[in-house]
């Protein structure tokens, strides 16, 4: 391995932070024009070295070496949430742009739509084969309804093939990402090996009432959706901290009233409710008390109330060589400031883990904060995190 470049590792983050700048953060939403020009950027910066670059049908990037392999994975999604950090994903691309140049064997990849604008983990999905033409013909914009379809013509991408990755040309995929959490940063810590990436278990939870005059119709009359839902979500935040496990959160990401006036007493509320953990059993409690809840709310309350699993992901263990190997890295780089800690957040990671070892390393995130323009994180800790990346990748590649 040559010496690693992290000058032109920083200098290539904020080159992207430029693209679809937003306050101190980014706004670049899957395919839309800052989008693509970042992934035209990172295919330009891959071709420059000497891998085999381009897009492919579902606008993930991928870099190549031109030898046969073995090699490693390494990349994340250039995508942002809207509004958005310039660090989520971009970090992960970047530092595998870095190992590249720095002549490690890695294949460089930038998935699409990891933030699931038009659907869930599109690009690393369709890298292991697991999206169907059906669900593209399916899929919208979750934010002004666009079809999936004409976003990808409107990129350039329609009729363009998708790739299909090798598993076996690989020992394996590594992801750097900041930590999106405040436990590094709480700890005084500067490094942290991923353990795992969490389930996330999802809900719609539909309450039926009955629209009438917020002035004309008495207390006592009244079958207020909205008054439920508040009464449902108190009772579960009541409830759930004597059945979580340690690092359990949920969130009620949503509460949508109808009709949504102030002078009308709602008919009906639509609640989008998540949990995570790592440990299956917490969840299943967890569920069984939710349901619970319902069933009671149901009996004393004059709405009624319905419960719908959206989904359910299982967790994701990453590999123990790939941990041991980043743990081994961070010692000798960050002696006695590193840990091992779970991710809370999904991530490409999670599909790699389908089909080859992966494992995640992260940096911290200065107060916690992700998901919002004023994300960010120290450089010298940036630094740090691709030094113990690449160490650990040099290691498992000389096995």
């Amino acid at each position: 391995m040559r010496e690693l470049d992290t000058d032109r590792f920083l200098a290539d983050l904020h080159a992207l932070r430029r693209i679809g700048a937003y306050r101190s953060g980014v706004h670049r939403p899957t395919y839309s024009a800052e989008d693509m020009e970042a992934r035209r950027w990172l295919v330009a910066e891959l071709s420059a070295i000497g891998l085999d670059a381009a897009m492919d049908g579902i606008g993930s990037v991928f870099g190549r070496q031109r030898t046969g392999g073995p090699c490693l994975l390494v990349g994340s999604h250039l995508e942002t949430q809207n509004h958005a950090g310039w660090l989520d994903g971009a970090l992960g691309v970047v530092a595998g742009l870095a190992l590249a140049r720095a002549g490690l064997a890695v294949d460089v990849v930038a998935f699409a739509d990891e933030e699931g604008h038009y659907g869930s983990f599109l690009g690393s999905r369709s890298a292991i084969g697991l999206l169907e033409e059906a669900e593209i013909d399916r899929a919208r914009n979750r934010y002004h309804g666009t079809p999936l379809r004409d976003a990808l013509a409107a990129a350039g991408l329609a009729g363009v093939p998708r790739q299909r990755l090798d598993p076996a040309r690989y020992r394996g995929f590594l992801e750097l990402h900041v930590e999106q959490g405040t436990q590094l940063e709480s700890a005084g810590h500067r490094v942290g090996v991923v353990t795992g990436i969490v389930a996330i278990w999802q809900y719609r939870i539909v309450i039926e009432g009955m629209q009438d005059h917020a002035g004309g119709t008495t207390m006592a009359e009244r079958k207020d959706a909205g008054l439920t839902a508040v009464r449902l979500l108190a009772r579960v935040d009541r409830e759930f901290p004597m059945l979580c496990g340690p690092r359990t959160v949920w969130t009620c990401g949503r509460i949508a009233l109808e009709p949504g006036a102030p002078s009308i007493i709602p008919g009906r509320a639509e609640v989008l409710f998540q949990m995570r953990d790592l440990d299956v059993e917490v969840l299943r409690r967890m569920e069984t008390c939710l349901e619970r809840i319902v069933q009671e709310m149901n009996r004393t309350e004059r709405t009624r109330t319905t419960l719908e699993a959206m989904s359910r992901s299982q967790p994701t263990p990453c590999d123990p060589a790939l941990q041991d190997a980043l743990a081994a890295a961070a010692e000798r780089h960050a002696p006695g400031q590193w840990q091992r800690l779970p991710s809370g957040g999904g991530h490409d990671a999670q599909y790699m883990a389908r089909v080859m070892p992966s494992a995640m390393l992260f940096a911290p995130s200065i107060g916690g904060i992700s998901h919002h323009w004023s994300e960010d994180t120290k450089e010298e800790d940036l630094v740090l995190a691709l030094r113990v990346l690449a160490d650990a990748a040099a290691a498992v590649l000389a096995r």
